[in-house]
């Protein structure tokens, strides 16, 4: 039996891709990335509430746009967002940049308790939490899920990277990207922590 596809219309008329949804507090929530051309950007990422599986509710709100210069090499992208909830916060991880050993995760953040579709009440790293490791061959990390273990508990982070640096042609054509997967370990401040392992 095949899977059925629904379509789920936005407010603005441009490229997207990439939702995700979740649910908070009873709600459920749309986040997905879009081209925010009108502002000169690449991709945003923006959030709805969810009438039902197939209507936003509105308003869409923009979470982030490209704004710091490793969000912004070679093309200016904020895509790819991933949903996880503990310590008493949302987080939203989302992939930047070009995907080539540029590509890499940013982290926003919010209290659990607030509204979720006012910007202001987010948190964005001002460095990503995951990026370019090449004494482990970890090139252009990204696009990544969250699932747990067999435990329930302990939190795994599902991303794609290269094992090499040097890409010929477009990066967008190499099809070299591999799965992985690791830990996640969380700060005394309960915050995900990606980089504690030391390899992959």
């Amino acid at each position: 039996m095949e899977g059925r596809r629904y379509q789920i219309k936005t407010q603005r008329d441009s490229f997207s891709l990439d939702a995700t949804t979740f649910e908070h507090n009873g709600k459920h929530y749309l986040i997905w990335a879009q081209n925010l051309s009108e502002k000169k950007h690449g991709t945003g990422l923006l959030i709805s509430e969810m009438e039902n599986p197939t209507t936003l509710k509105g308003p869409e709100v923009v979470l982030t746009e490209p704004d710091f210069s490793w969000e912004k090499m070679k093309y200016n992208v904020n895509e790819g967002p991933a949903v996880i909830k503990r310590n008493g916060k949302v987080f939203v991880t989302y992939s930047a940049s070009a995907t080539n050993h540029n590509y890499c995760i940013g982290l926003l953040s919010i209290d659990e308790g607030a509204n979720l579709l006012e910007a202001s009440n987010w948190y964005k790293s001002p460095a990503p939490v995951f990026s370019t490791n090449e004494e482990v061959k970890r090139f252009g990390p990204g696009h990544n899920s969250f699932t747990t273990s067999e435990d329930g508990e302990t939190v795994i982070l599902i991303y794609h990277a290269r094992d090499y640096k040097e890409i010929i042609g477009n990066e967008l054509s190499d099809p070299n990207r591999a799965t992985r997967a690791r830990v996640v370990e969380w700060t005394e401040t309960g915050f995900p922590d990606f980089l504690q392992q030391s390899g992959d």
